[in-house]
């Protein structure tokens, strides 16, 4: 075949279409993975309701978890859902899951009784693995690292959260570090009476 100009010419720009497209993909966020927004779907279709729970695993007890246990899904929209989770008569504590540009965000958002925050509050991570339908987890992003630090927790900076839905089964939230490992497992296949709301919700849930 004779080589010409023109098809040296037209090969040319085909390969510098396509360097520049792959460029141009790489630069464009990732949408969240299928996976990802079937969890949290799966986790919407909660709303409302709640459900006990009790620990599984722990490898340093604290009396901070020796209560009765309730997580329930409320405050529910189509890019994040709260769970607050009761423990005895404590209701500082609720877990907010936000659909991103990129994937699922795990904040823990905490409060003192008189519904002010507490200095370590909104600490998390986001995905950085697709995950499954079943399965998410949550590396501490850098905001958590540097509050673990202010807050003189420097063992929290390794913590990487998971959460495991199985649905009209469990749910599970699972925390992991080196040399620490924290479970509880909530029963989904029966739904209990909801909780007073948490601290610094609108009073008009309680």
């Amino acid at each position: 075949m004779q080589i010409t100009k023109k098809t040296l010419f037209i090969n040319a720009f085909s390969i510098t279409a396509t360097i520049t497209v792959s460029l141009f993909s790489c630069s464009v966020s990732a949408a969240p993975s299928p996976a990802q927004l079937q969890f949290f779907d799966q986790l919407k279709a909660l709303c409302g309701k709640a459900f006990a729970g009790k620990t599984t695993v722990d490898n340093q007890p604290s009396p901070a978890f020796s209560g009765d246990m309730v997580m329930h899904v409320r405050d529910c929209s189509d890019t994040q859902i709260q769970v607050p989770f009761v423990v005895g008569e404590n209701r500082s504590r609720t877990w907010i899951i936000t659909k991103t540009d990129t994937g699922l965000q795990l904040q823990h958002q905490h409060k003192h009784e008189d519904g002010t925050d507490d200095e370590s509050t909104l600490y998390g991570g986001h995905t950085s693995t697709p995950g499954w339908a079943e399965a998410q987890s949550f590396p501490a992003d850098d905001y958590s690292k540097n509050l673990f630090i202010k807050t003189k927790t420097p063992q929290s900076v390794g913590n990487t959260w998971h959460m495991y839905l199985y649905p009209n089964e469990s749910f599970s939230y699972r925390l992991t570090r080196e040399g620490r490992e924290f479970r509880v497992d909530f029963d989904l296949s029966k739904a209990v009476a909801l909780p007073k709301a948490n601290w610094g919700a609108d009073k008009s849930s309680n």
